[in-house]
């Protein structure tokens, strides 16, 4: 159920002054220690950003996509890495329970996530398996009330947090394919569930990506998804929300980078008059802002349409492959304004521009976006 109009402005007013107060001060503490505090984490608790889509009989403040896309256009307003810390549990982590889970289920796992007790991680990509989901390789192989998990995740987000993964496993390993895949609520202190270390990456310092190695890890068969053989439909039914998310952070971010970029332009001067003031510098504040306007229209319009209960597979690959191209141009456009200042660390321009080069990357890669249009398009209704 919606919010009403003025609850929705309250929240929205509250993270945004969040991330003015809180978040944006500590931008440069959180990237050079590569850590989250923990006092930020407990803020955002507070806030409820933990349980964003997690329906309130669980604890949640179950936003519609189109409230979710207003938070979210604040929440990326600073670096991504804040967003990442809840961001596990608003996906694909709680929303497969949500859509798929028992009431049982719900009812034991989702207060936990909603109060951000605890973080849920997604475990589906694999050294193999990532862009072709239906190739994932570990194994869930049923043995009694149980089923034994072997196999290693690649580049899951948050699992050095996680109390709990959403695992995507290959149940029938004769049928190739996503009708062999099932999908599980795997605690993270089940014994043969083990973690590595954080991966150096290219940006989003305080956000951590980790291996999960399953080694005959046992996974009660109450805590399997939907039914088995159907745990690829139950990644791809969060798609939707998951990219519109990411459209909107893409969104936030390069309202901040615009925002940034207008005030050194005017600040800045060079042949005796302030940089703004040149044509060829207006050119690049003008493209980055009608892209970042073109962003936020199309993730108010998709979410909108998904909230009337329309289809809007093809809308949300849209707004995901726009948004996450649109911000990498607009990124660049602002080290180049910025120029010397904006290639050294001091303004954090060019740790922004680190940052978003994996929007392209996760949610689906820009080439898969593609395809899901294209392949829309093409359908035979």
């Amino acid at each position: 159920m919606a919010l009403d109009a003025e609850t929705r402005d309250q929240l929205v007013r509250s993270v945004a002054r969040f991330v003015d107060e809180v978040c944006i001060p500590r931008e440069a503490e959180v990237a050079n220690n590569d850590l989250m505090p923990e006092d930020i984490i407990q803020g955002m608790r507070e806030l409820g950003l933990f349980g964003l889509t997690i329906p309130e009989e669980f604890g949640g403040l179950g936003l519609t996509m189109e409230e979710e896309v207003l938070v979210c256009f604040e929440m990326g307003r600073t670096s991504p890495a804040f967003r990442s810390t809840f961001g596990t549990n608003v996906g694909i982590g709680s929303q497969g329970i949500v859509m798929f889970g028992t009431d049982e289920q719900k009812k034991e796992w989702l207060p936990k996530l909603a109060s951000g007790e605890m973080v849920a991680s997604f475990a589906l990509t694999e050294p193999g398996a990532g862009s072709d989901a239906a190739s994932v390789k570990v194994t869930a192989i049923r043995d009694g009330d149980h089923y034994v998990v072997n196999g290693t995740k690649r580049f899951i987000t948050n699992a050095n947090r996680a109390g709990v993964f959403t695992l995507l496993a290959r149940t029938d390993p004769s049928r190739k394919g996503a009708s062999g895949i099932s999908a599980f609520i795997a605690p993270r202190d089940t014994p043969g569930i083990s973690i590595g270390k954080p991966e150096k990456k290219m940006g989003q310092q305080g956000a951590h990506i980790c291996d999960v190695i399953f080694d005959n890890a046992r996974i009660p068969a109450n805590l399997r998804l939907g039914k088995e053989g159907e745990g690829f439909k139950v990644a791809m039914q969060v798609l939707d929300r998951g990219r519109l998310h990411l459209s909107a952070v893409c969104t936030g971010l390069s309202e901040r980078l615009i925002e940034e970029c207008v005030k050194y332009a005017k600040e800045r001067v060079q042949f005796g008059q302030a940089i703004g003031q040149f044509q060829l510098i207006q050119g690049m504040l003008a493209d980055s802002k009608m892209e970042s306007y073109a962003m936020r229209c199309m993730a108010l319009d998709a979410a909108r349409k998904r909230d009337a209960g329309q289809n809007v597979t093809v809308e949300a690959a849209c707004s995901k492959y726009f948004a996450s191209e649109a911000i990498g141009r607009i990124a660049d456009r602002a080290v180049q304004i910025f120029g010397g200042a904006g290639y050294v660390a001091d303004h954090g321009i060019e740790r922004f521009y680190r940052d978003v080069r994996i929007f392209r990357i996760y949610e689906g890669t820009s080439q898969i976006q593609q395809l899901v249009i294209a392949k829309n398009l093409l359908r035979d209704d």
